[in-house]
Formats: C-alpha cells, sequence, structure tokens
C-alpha cells in the first residue's frame, strides 16, 4: 500500500515517509531482547510472525488505523422501522482492525487456550499492533482482562457458557468484552458507586440479579460481555458493599439486555473505539464471586487492564521515535543529515531512554507475570508494585516523547495525513483511564503499606544485580541508589506522605529500569548499549546535577552518536557516562 510519491522536477522532497518501513526490523533491540527473555525456541517460532506484523503495522494497518481516527464509530438508536434496536456502526477500516486483532493473532484469547504461550508473547504482539492502532487494544485488553477475572473468580457454570466465545478465534463467533465501572459522582472514588444490585425470583423459583444505575464511561459500549460494580440492596456502603457483575449484552432467548447506550464519547483520542454512557435499567447479569468482594475482584482486571496501558504506551513512545530517528536519518538541512547534528542526537535521546525504560519495564512483568500465575509468591508481590509504577510513569512519559517526535518533522507532523498528531492524542489517555495518576501513584505507596511488596521488589533487583556481574563501579552506584530509593519510599508509604509518593515513585520506577536494563546488557555483552542507557538514567533522573554546570572535558558525542544511529557500545563508552560519585 505504498504511496506513488512523483519527485519535483530538479530535487527530492526532503519529507521523510516511513509508510512500508518493518517497525520490527528496524528496532533491532526488540529481537535481542526477545531473544533474551524467550529463549531460542520459542522466539524462533514467534520471529516470522513479528516480521510479519512489523512490516503490517507501518503501511496497511497504519493506513486502516488513520481512516478509523477520521471516521469515528455512530450510535444508530433505531432501526430505519424505529424498532429500539441500538447499534454502533464502525467503520470498515476498523473492523479490519478487529479481525487482524481478535482472529489473526488472537490477542484477546490466546491467553486462555490451552497450551498458551508465555505472556511475553502477547505483549510483544501487542507493542508491535499498537504502533499502528491505539484505540483498538483497550478493547482487547478489557476482553483478556474480564477473560481472566471471569475463570478466576466466575461460578463454573457461567465460566463453561461463556468462555468459548471469549477464547475463540473465530470473528463472527467470539465475544469482545468491556468493563462498565466509572460514574458520575463516584469517578476515581469507586466506594461511591451508586449502580443498584436488587435479587429478583421468578414464580418458579429462578433468582435473577438485576442492576439499575447510570455508568458514566463505558469503553467498548456495545461489548458482548461486561464486567459490572453494583451494590446489592441491603449492603453496607463504601467498598465492602460493593460487587462485581458480568452483564451480557444478549439474553439466552436472543432478545437484547435491559440497557440502553444514551450517547457515544466524543473524545481527544482514541476516535475509532467508542466510549459511550449507559443506563442499566433492570438489566440481567451473573454475580462473580462474593457480594463484598467485588471491588477485590475487580481490581485484578484492572491490574491487567494497566499493565496493557503501560505495554501500549511503551509502544506509542516506539512508533514516536521510529519516527522521529527516520526522520533524522533521511531529511537533510544545511548540508547535513538531522541525526549528525549534536542537538538533534540529544533531543533524540531524550526520547530513546523513556522508550527503552517502559520496554524493560514491561518485558519484566511479562515475565514475573507468568511466575505469579503459577504460585510464585515473590513474583507475585513484584507484579502488584510494578503494575501501577508501568502506569504511573510509562504513560506520563509517552505524552512527552509524542510531543517530541512532532517537533523532529515539524510543521508537517502537525497535520493529520502524518501519525504524530494522533500519537500525541492517543498519549494523552494512558495517564487518565484505569486511574489518573496521583490514584496510581497512591496505589504504589497502598501496595507497598498494605501488600509489603516492596521488600520483595528489592530482593528481586538485588538478584539481579548479583548475577549480572556488572563493574564495581556500576554495580555500586546502581545497589546505592536502590537502597536509597527503596528506604524513601518505605517512609513515605509508611507515614501516608501522601504528597511525596508522586516523587518517590518515579525514583522507583528509574531505578528499577536502571537495574533491569543494566543486567539486560551483561546478558548482550558485548554490547553494552543498554548498560549506557542504565548510567544516562542514573546521571539524568536519579543522581544530583547542577542545571548550569558545563563539563566540556566530558565528551560524550561519541555515546550519544552510537546510541541514535543503533550502534554497538563498548564498555569503556557506556561507563564514561556513569557520573563521578554516583556510589557515594
Amino acid at each position: 500500500m505504498n504511496d506513488i510519491v512523483h519527485e519535483p522536477p530538479g530535487g527530492h522532497l526532503n519529507i521523510p515517509d516511513s509508510r512500508g518501513i518493518n517497525f520490527f526490523s528496524v528496532d533491532p533491540d526488540l529481537a535481542r531482547l526477545l531473544r533474551l527473555y524467550l529463549g531460542e525456541n520459542v522466539y524462533q517460532a514467534l520471529e516470522p510472525q513479528l516480521d510479519l506484523l512489523g512490516q503490517r503495522a507501518s503501511d496497511e494497518l497504519d493506513a486502516w488505523a488513520l481512516s478509523a481516527d477520521h471516521n469515528p464509530p455512530r450510535l444508530r438508536h433505531r432501526t430505519r422501522r424505529g424498532e429500539p434496536l441500538q447499534s454502533i456502526d464502525k467503520h470498515p477500516d476498523y473492523v479490519a482492525l478487529e479481525r487482524v486483532a481478535y482472529a489473526e493473532l488472537g490477542l484477546a484469547s490466546m491467553s486462555h487456550v490451552p497450551d498458551a504461550p508465555p505472556p511475553l508473547v502477547k505483549y510483544a504482539l501487542t507493542y508491535l499492533f499498537v504502533q499502528a492502532e491505539f484505540g483498538l487494544c483497550c478493547p482487547v485488553s478489557m476482553t483478556d482482562s474480564l477473560t481472566r477475572t471471569l475463570r478466576k473468580f466466575g461460578d463454573a457454570s457461567v465460566v463453561e457458557r461463556y468462555l468459548p466465545m471469549l477464547a475463540s478465534r473465530d470473528f463472527d463467533a467470539l465475544y469482545q468484552g468491556a468493563m462498565f465501572m466509572t460514574e458520575q459522582a463516584a469517578g476515581s472514588d469507586v466506594a461511591r458507586v451508586a449502580t443498584r444490585a436488587a435479587l429478583e425470583t421468578a414464580p418458579d423459583g429462578t433468582k435473577t440479579w438485576r442492576l439499575h444505575g447510570d455508568k458514566w464511561f463505558c469503553s467498548n459500549a456495545d461489548a458482548d460481555l461486561a464486567m459490572v460494580l453494583a451494590r446489592p440492596d441491603g449492603a453496607p456502603s463504601g467498598i465492602n458493599g460493593l460487587a462485581l457483575f458480568l452483564l451480557p449484552k444478549t439474553l439466552p432467548d436472543g432478545s437484547r439486555n435491559h440497557y440502553r447506550i444514551i450517547r457515544l464519547k466524543d473524545k481527544l483520542g482514541s476516535r475509532s473505539m467508542a466510549s459511550g454512557e449507559i443506563v442499566l435499567e433492570g438489566a440481567s447479569a451473573y454475580l462473580i464471586g462474593e457480594v463484598g468482594r467485588g471491588f477485590h475482584q475487580m481490581a485484578d482486571m484492572i491490574n491487567m487492564s494497566r499493565l496493557s496501558n503501560g505495554v501500549r504506551a511503551a509502544g506509542l513512545m516506539r512508533r514516536a521515535t521510529t519516527e522521529a530517528l527516520h526522520i533524522a536519518r533521511n531529511r537533510e538541512a544545511f548540508g547535513r543529515k538531522l541525526i549528525d547534528m549534536p542537538l538533534m542526537q540529544r533531543q533524540l535521546l531524550k526520547m530513546l531512554l523513556p522508550t527503552e525504560q517502559a520496554r524493560s519495564m514491561f518485558m519484566q512483568i511479562a515475565l514475573l507475570l507468568a511466575r505469579a500465575d503459577a504460585g510464585d509468591a515473590q513474583a507475585a508481590k513484584c507484579v502488584r508494585i510494578l503494575t501501577p509504577l508501568i502506569k504511573f510513569r510509562a504513560c506520563r512519559d509517552a505524552r512527552r516523547v509524542t510531543g517530541d517526535a512532532m517537533e523532529v518533522r515539524g510543521g508537517t507532523g502537525y497535520i493529520e495525513e502524518w501519525s504524530d498528531a494522533r500519537l500525541v492524542r492517543d498519549a494523552h489517555l494512558g495517564s487518565i483511564w484505569e486511574g489518573t495518576s496521583n490514584i496510581v501513584a497512591l496505589d504504589i505507596a497502598r501496595a507497598v503499606k498494605r501488600e509489603d511488596a516492596l521488600e520483595p521488589l528489592r530482593d528481586y533487583l538485588l538478584s539481579l544485580l548479583d548475577a549480572a556481574r556488572l563493574p564495581a563501579q556500576s554495580d555500586a552506584a546502581l545497589r546505592t541508589t536502590l537502597d536509597r530509593a527503596c528506604s524513601v519510599m518505605a517512609r513515605v508509604a509508611a507515614d501516608g506522605d501522601d504528597e511525596r509518593v508522586r516523587q518517590v515513585g518515579s525514583a522507583l520506577y528509574h531505578i528499577t529500569t536502571a537495574v533491569f536494563m543494566a543486567s539486560e546488557a551483561m546478558r548482550l555483552a558485548p554490547d553494552f548499549r543498554r548498560l549506557a542507557f542504565s548510567h544516562l538514567v542514573l546521571r539524568h533522573k536519579l543522581l544530583p546535577a547542577d542545571p548550569l554546570a558545563v563539563s566540556p572535558e566530558q565528551d560524550d558525542a561519541p555515546l550519544l552518536e552510537a546510541l541514535v544511529k543503533g550502534r554497538e557500545v563498548s564498555l569503556a563508552l557506556a561507563l564514561q557516562v556513569l557520573p563521578a560519585g554516583g556510589s557515594q
């Protein structure tokens, strides 16, 4: 689907276009890390699919995504005969994207079939797919996490009824999922949920839960199944009075359930996907788990959605960085390629660093998630704290990285024909949905104070450092900074110092990713690019710095050039950017 460009007489356009490049092959670190974490056999089996998806993501999928973004879904309340049968009209290009994500790739069902691959396989494919289309990844993630929650807490008969459709890759038969939680008065204050659940008994003795209420923000509004928080009649106020329900769109007799989509939201980003307001009018639903445990059960679904948010933020940053690198390598100004200019190299590095941090973070969480689901208590604690960490920091970083990448393209990047504006709009979603930054930062402290997740994470990070056998100065700097970050985090959480939780949460994220990247570097030697990234995190994110200090004697130009041009980095070059006194 590459556009044919006719060069103007007397010269070329000097407007680089990435359409048609392969997002997988132009990102060699992705292959190296997946080979490292998945093992050679799993990686070799997956590589052809990654290569194909990387090509499609920059080509037809990106073209469909642009079209779907410009042609958002529309709600039809009635049929042409006046029947009150609501439907949402989706653009054909969005439906084509759905077919790829749900049926061809199986992103929503992959973890719920026999002999499921490791979670990292799903997240690696999502990481590439989201570089083309962001909005659809929300329904995909909710379908995946709804299925997980249903399997963990649902009654066996309900699981048996719906799991086959949720785990299907038959596009005409599969079910999509959603999460209807937000209310106008409640928002992030979930304890104030007012939606009511009434248990009715039919003359034949059959008992049915009926839901009544108004849900304010329901993404994937026409999903086949949705998890809903409601308060059963007679239940106490607050969190402990909530219950979790599974709401089907269609009843067993084929009729539509008793709820209405009032309108669709006109959103800043993720415009391709339908979010709406829903009124429940005695809708039939299935109780999931126990009354009073609803929020705690839904928290598992929320946490998996938060992890997906982090993966999507990492993918958006990588797409933005790939665009910026492509432009810098191919655009000329003042007689030079942009990528050869020192100022541009520094701007690219500011995009590369948070992009690589988020990538290492989501890969490590995926590995720990597999161990946690197999019963590893330490891994479960690590997942518990790392999930809000990546949701909090990576989603905020994506807002800045996508904006900086737009600037690299210049005025053209501000035009909606290109991907830049869409990436910027989409990036602002991650730090809002599934908890705003303040709410998620507080959840980091809650994981420390109430669930004792900090010490297991510290022990895990120390075990990575023990195994890495880093150069002495790198090892000392990372251990000292880790000790300080954990000590401050523990004190802030214990004291309930909410005003400091964002600051120390960011510090914990930075030292965690620095350890991850240093560990990766030693396993990828003799290429020490990731050790250089680790040292740069210490230097720019964690250790004291004088913003007015100029050190002409420290020439880091060779390292900057190597990093932005994707070249191998020697150990000596990586050590050069480790701040002096970093281990003190």
